[in-house]
């Protein structure tokens, strides 16, 4: 896709909605992001691995468990430009242990 944010820029965002609205549906997320349901599905489980506390209420969609909030990460735009760079150089990368390593570092 021509307009696609880096992954990380993504779940950034997508953790953003989920602080801001009570429930959000997969497809609600899939159309904001253009992206396909199936991979906003890895991307939920993927911030689930990252210890952030989803859950699913049948029938309505995800949301955050009540009370959850992540307190703010400041980076300078320097350091958000140099994390989003690094991220494009290790997706060209074909040592898995690399991006491994990288997206535990972005996790932290």
């Amino acid at each position: 896709m021509e307009n696609e944010i880096p992954r990380l820029s993504r779940l950034t965002s997508i953790l953003l909605i989920f602080q801001s609205k009570t429930t959000i549906t997969v497809e609600e997320i899939s159309n904001t992001f253009e992206i396909s349901t199936r991979t906003v599905y890895r991307d939920i489980k993927t911030l689930e691995e990252a210890g952030i506390p989803i859950i699913k209420e049948e029938g309505k969609g995800y949301s955050l468990i009540e009370g959850f909030n992540l307190p703010p990460v400041m980076f300078t735009t320097d350091e958000a430009n140099t994390l989003n760079m690094i991220e494009k150089i290790i997706q060209t990368n074909t040592d898995s242990s690399l991006i491994e390593n990288y997206q535990s570092i972005v996790t932290k």
